[in-house]
């Protein structure tokens, strides 16, 4: 599922490839698209973007100098991204098209394959939704600290991070790599976990008032707490990922699954959150753990020995799945749901492979045999005597 690093990534994929190109016409919807219609059009006009959490905005700036601009934002949901293509060759899930002046022309598309993505019209970010983790950072950390009293707080952290009033751009992956680098388990209390936060402050505060900037900076980047993993931890993945949106660096998902250290890491456990998320970890879960469910470890995936033979294939096997070998990689999200679908296929698979018992033929009565017999020795024979 996108995060912020990713909506920042979009963001600047965008500002970059059509930094110098002119747009022209009006924006194309598909009819299954989550989005209104977008009421613009112009001769000419160029896009710009700027994400903030989970959010991106899109502005529509027609050359004209008395021409309206027009802002869209657009939530990612599970699988949204942007994409800048010949306009003869859409991808599929193309929802949203904007057509450049270019001859022959391309169409920078959002490309949503799930449909939980989104749009709407207007400038204004989401209602309710706090400052960027990414980029307003100091913001960010007061909001949180200055309302610990919000019962969002009454909750085990790991939920309490998925919060966008107070988290605003962390998701599933982030907050698992955050409480795995802090070694705090995901279901411990987010109260208790973020006072014991500002105790510490307070009291760095009066141990060291004397310390210069560039060591306070120091102490910060060997000690990171919870609230700064969620603004260096994404700085990370854009750094990782800085090519990821770009279609022509296929290698960009390799990299990230090196970076993650819990999330769907072979040997981590998992449980699922009182919303339904599956939260990564290692050691023990925490007090407000939900009961009755046991914890499920990631298997290692068997490598394939190099030096063993290849098996030969036949015509007849290659035709049947052509598709088989050019299948991309699945995302993190991908696996688990993968995974999750395996484990509810298994048991419909039993109960399909339990067929009902053959019934047994009928059997014809002995009078009918009979009949059947005389009345083919009639048929047979002469005519009857009168």
């Amino acid at each position: 599922m996108p995060e912020c690093p990713e909506l920042h990534l979009a963001g600047r994929y965008i500002n970059e490839a059509c930094g110098g190109v002119v747009f022209s016409g009006g924006v194309e919807r598909s009819a299954v698209g989550r989005g209104p219609e977008v009421p613009f059009s112009s001769e000419a006009y160029r896009i710009s973007a700027a994400s903030r959490g989970k959010e991106l905005r899109l502005t529509l700036a027609p050359l004209a100098p008395a021409a309206a601009p027009q802002d869209l934002v657009f939530r990612f949901g599970m699988s949204g991204s942007f994409r800048l293509c010949p306009a003869a060759r859409l991808p599929r899930h193309a929802h949203l098209r904007f057509l450049t002046r270019e001859s022959p022309p391309r169409a920078l598309c959002f490309v949503d394959a799930r449909r939980f993505g989104s749009w709407r019209l207007g400038d204004a970010w989401q209602l309710g939704r706090g400052p960027c983790v990414l980029s307003e950072y100091q913001a960010f950390r007061e909001n949180v600290l200055k309302n610990l009293d919000d019962k969002a707080f009454d909750k085990p952290i790991c939920e309490a991070l998925l919060n966008q009033k107070f988290f605003n751009g962390i998701g599933n992956y982030l907050r698992a790599e955050i409480l795995y680098r802090l070694k705090i388990p995901p279901f411990e209390k987010a109260r208790t976990v973020l006072e014991a936060l500002k105790d510490q402050e307070q009291a760095r505060r009066k141990k060291n008032p004397s310390l210069t900037l560039s060591k306070k900076l120091k102490l910060k980047r060997d000690n990171p707490d919870l609230l700064e993993l969620c603004h260096t931890l994404p700085m990370e993945v854009i750094a990782t990922e800085k090519k990821l949106l770009d279609p022509d660096h296929s290698d960009n998902y390799a990299a990230f699954k090196n970076w993650l250290q819990c999330y769907l890491v072979p040997g981590m456990s998992s449980l699922r959150d009182r919303n339904g998320r599956t939260i990564w970890f290692q050691g023990e879960p925490g007090p407000m753990a939900p009961k009755g469910q046991t914890s499920r470890k990631k298997r290692a995936r068997l490598k394939a020995d190099p030096e063993a033979p290849t098996p030969k294939v036949t015509k007849r096997t290659s035709k049947r799945c052509p598709r088989a070998a050019a299948k991309p990689p699945k995302s993190p999200e991908e696996e688990e749901e993968v995974a999750d679908g395996l484990r509810k296929g298994r048991t419909r698979g039993r109960r399909k492979a339990t067929a009902a018992p053959a019934l047994p033929e009928p059997e014809v009565p002995v009078k009918a045999k009979r009949s059947c017999r005389t009345s083919a020795r009639r048929g047979r024979g002469a005519a009857p005597a009168v």
